[in-house]
């Protein structure tokens, strides 16, 4: 099923970042809900597509370029979508945070579409999106543009 060191990478992660945090347009609501296993579960779980997504900065009612927030939308074998997105102080120990994205709002819209067929698992797309944040040097863009790689 698992290997011994994706379910400590797992392990590590969930303890790592602590949390799922939630976020409704823009707003920033963290979600100490799930539990450890929860955790392990949701980070251990195949994605099966991914969408590279783009929504207007709060503030403005526009996107251009680097003008704007991206994040990646897993759909897991269930069904169920997260969205995983990068910014500053959004999480705790990882500034790469994974949300449902019944949080999302009707801003978002879909950049690229990419069928992973389970290859990667959500804990990888956390992983791509990269602890730090760094306006410049290692933003939302960045992170999503990496985690959309196979």
């Amino acid at each position: 099923m698992f290997s011994f060191k994706e379910l400590l990478s797992a392990v590590a992660l969930a303890l790592l970042v602590v949390a799922v945090e939630s976020s409704t347009d823009g707003e920033l609501n963290r979600n100490y809900d799930m539990s450890l296993s929860q955790l392990i579960t949701l980070y251990s779980t195949p994605v099966f597509k991914a969408e590279r997504m783009k929504r207007p900065l709060e503030g403005t009612s526009f996107v251009l370029g680097p003008i704007s927030h991206s994040g990646v939308r897993v759909t897991l074998g269930d069904g169920s979508q997260w969205l995983i997105h990068k910014g500053d102080n959004y999480g705790i120990s990882s500034q790469t945070v994974v949300t449902s994205a019944d949080n999302m709002s009707s801003d978002w819209t879909v950049v690229q579409t990419v069928d992973f067929q389970g290859t990667k698992k959500v804990l990888d797309f956390v992983r791509d999106g990269g602890s730090e944040y760094s306006l410049i040097f290692d933003n939302c863009h960045l992170a999503a543009q990496r985690m959309m790689n196979p």
